[in-house]
């Protein structure tokens, strides 16, 4: 499973892809206001700190608004995936993009039906938010299950990209299910490195190596 970071915050984002588990960065207007930060300064940047697809949201709502802000967010690297909302009009927008050979992450998504629709669209990824649709009394992961079922009835190409990732336990069924990417923020994929063990062992082997008076 690739590992996309979710922010707009280019410290966290080096320190990440110096580890090599970054595959991705997805960003979006709230991101990037966070960081009070020109968007396209911003996304430039990104762009230049990891080598796969870094996302992109459009502002527009309607098809013609969104195609012209994507032909300037694609000039700006290679490696930009255009970001669009699961609307009538953003599915137009991703068949055209995708037709002309552009990547596209479909975002907010929040059903099955959705998912399958954007895969028609030829959309590169789809974006199933899990958080919020826990947080709304769904079942997220159940949502990434029935995706990846008829993603593999049709065998559509689309990437399911499992996003609002809360915990390292959405990771982990991501992962079970076969997801092929999952998108998260900094503070959640360096806590897949945390274990209690992992530590209490780190202090053992200190304890016992400031025993033996050597250094290295």
């Amino acid at each position: 499973m690739k590992f996309f970071v979710d922010t707009a915050d280019t410290a966290e984002i080096a320190d990440l892809a110096a580890t090599g588990l970054l595959d991705g960065v997805t960003t979006n207007p709230s991101l990037i206001a966070k960081s009070g930060r020109d968007f396209m300064e911003v996304t430039k940047e990104i762009c230049g700190l990891v080598h796969g697809p870094v996302s992109a949201e459009v502002i527009a709502l309607d098809h013609e608004g969104m195609m012209r802000e994507a032909e300037k967010l694609r000039k700006i690297a290679d490696n930009v995936c255009i970001k669009v909302p699961l609307t009538i009009d953003g599915l137009k927008t991703c068949k055209k993009l995708s037709g002309d050979g552009t990547m596209v992450n479909v975002t907010l998504c929040f059903s099955a039906n959705q998912a399958l629709l954007a895969a028609k669209a030829g959309a590169t990824f789809i974006s199933p938010f899990v958080g919020r649709h826990d947080d709304n009394g769904f079942d997220g992961m159940g949502l990434i299950s029935d995706i990846r079922l008829i993603y593999d009835n049709y065998s559509f190409a689309t990437e399911i990209l499992v996003a609002s990732v809360r915990h390292g336990i959405h990771v982990l069924e991501s992962a079970k299910i076969g997801a092929d990417v999952m998108t998260a923020p900094p503070a959640v994929i360096k806590g897949l490195f945390k274990h209690v063990l992992t530590d209490k062992g780190i202090e053992g082997f200190l304890a016992d190596w400031a025993k033996t008076g050597q250094t290295l």
